[in-house]
């Protein structure tokens, strides 16, 4: 393994080592009864502070779950893809290896909102359709900080056209970086929500990275 794929994999160990510190503060450090219905907050001065900042804004919230449906149609594309070189060459190892990685990179993530889903750290500080929802990490941000990258990912790695390369990179930073601030301003999730997405996002992809540039001679890496 040559130092490049070595930093690949403690930079995602480093990025998931400290989401889970991240979460473990956010479970003991100023915790208090500061969500709906009275339910505990970690960090909740600063979580108070910036919710009060932000207000809740629910026009900004729909339009953010609405393009949520993106980088499921993503994910869905690749898993077509899939799919026809299966169905084509009659053989599953025959798929591109790295759609394969990628679908169980999807796994792993998917995996990962379940364990939050079914163990809540935080709930939202409002609620939705008068019910508590579970709130850490950011759902919405997750899907999109691990899934729009490996379009780009893909797009660079198939792709011959610099056009098209350039397009996509716009289209996955400037996306990305609209759905993350607006899940923010929406005023849906606390602060530490957010944080914690990226860091556990962050983390996913560098491990999904790692793992291509280890099993895949000659990728490239943008």
């Amino acid at each position: 393994m040559n130092s490049s794929k070595r930093k690949g994999f403690i930079w995602s160990g480093c990025l998931l080592l400290t989401f889970v510190l991240w979460t473990f503060l956010i479970r003991t450090v100023d915790v208090q009864p500061a969500g709906v219905n009275g339910t505990n907050v970690g960090f909740a001065a600063v979580n108070t502070w910036f919710h009060r900042l932000t207000g809740v804004h629910m026009g900004i919230y729909t339009v953010t779950d609405w393009l949520g449906l993106v980088p499921i149609a993503v994910c869905m594309g690749f898993g077509v893809l899939g799919l026809t070189q299966w169905i084509r060459r009659r053989s599953i190892a025959k798929v591109d290896r790295d759609i394969l990685l990628l679908g169980a990179y999807y796994v792993l993530v998917i995996l990962g909102y379940l364990i939050f889903e079914m163990i809540p750290i935080n709930y939202r500080p409002i609620l939705i359709d008068g019910a508590m929802e579970a709130s850490y990490p950011s759902s919405t941000t997750l899907l999109v900080l691990t899934v729009m990258p490996t379009l780009l990912f893909q797009i660079n790695r198939r792709a011959k056209s610099q056009t098209v390369r350039r397009i996509t990179a716009a289209f996955v930073i400037l996306f990305s970086a609209f759905m993350v601030i607006g899940r923010l301003v929406a005023g849906v999730h606390w602060l530490t929500d957010i944080a914690g997405a990226v860091l556990l996002s962050a983390g996913l992809y560098c491990l999904y990275r790692a793992a291509a540039s280890s099993v895949f001679q000659g990728i490239r890496l943008h």
